[in-house]
């Protein structure tokens, strides 16, 4: 499986499907087109172009509803639920954050914030969301057993730097790789000192990706 960063929390896993996770792209799509799309929550710099992408999106609850009206195929789920679609498994879990859909001058509830556990050519992916470090993330460990874990590093709006350094040593994955950091000034963060420090504590990797970045996930967990 490759997995390509577009940029602030948005992913594509290119595999046996084609995956676009939190689709809002500010550097462009780098040509990826996506037979499914997974939205961890309601805010617009996750929510992103799923409206204008137009193809069967796995979501929360309420979140789903909204994008069924605008004419969507979606997939509803909620906090440990898990639905397969086309041979890809989405495990929903627990995000400590907020979620809102704003449409126009309208204040919508967006549903609970989540993440993923997304399953995939025998690789486990577990894309973090938006979130505050929460104690449960042992569970995620013990429970999933993620091969690549998403996590966010920006502070102000998630977790930072030393709280992300600790939500990696609860999950364990392999491979980790810093998101949601950088898009603009209030969550300016350096990913290679959290890189330099996390790796220098654990026998974790970390890889920092530039938008456009694409890494080959066999190679990295080798």
């Amino acid at each position: 499986m490759k997995l390509k960063f577009l940029g602030h929390s948005c992913f594509f896993l290119d595999g046996s499907q084609k995956i676009l996770i939190d689709p809002f792209m500010p550097h462009g799509d780098f040509g990826c087109q996506p037979d499914i799309v997974a939205v961890t929550h309601a805010h617009n710099d996750h929510l992103g172009d799923t409206i204008a992408l137009n193809k069967l999106t796995v979501c929360p609850n309420e979140l789903a509803k909204y994008l069924s009206q605008k004419g969507l195929e979606t997939e509803p789920m909620n906090i440990g639920g898990t639905v397969e679609v086309d041979s890809v498994s989405f495990t929903m879990v627990y995000a400590s954050h907020s979620s809102e859909i704003t449409d126009g001058d309208k204040k919508i509830y967006g549903g609970p914030a989540s993440g993923f556990i997304i399953k995939m050519d025998g690789i486990t992916v577990y894309h973090a969301g938006d979130t505050g470090l929460f104690s449960d993330m042992k569970l995620i460990h013990d429970m999933y057993h993620p091969d690549i874990a998403i996590l966010p590093i920006g502070s102000r709006y998630t977790m930072g730097p030393s709280e992300a350094m600790a939500a990696a040593e609860f999950i364990g994955a392999p491979l980790v790789i810093p998101m949601h950091y950088n898009t603009f000034p209030a969550i300016e963060q350096n990913a290679e000192a959290f890189k330099f420090a996390l790796e220098k504590v654990t026998a974790l990797k970390v890889a920092v990706l530039k938008p456009g970045d694409e890494i080959d996930t066999d190679e990295y967990l080798k």
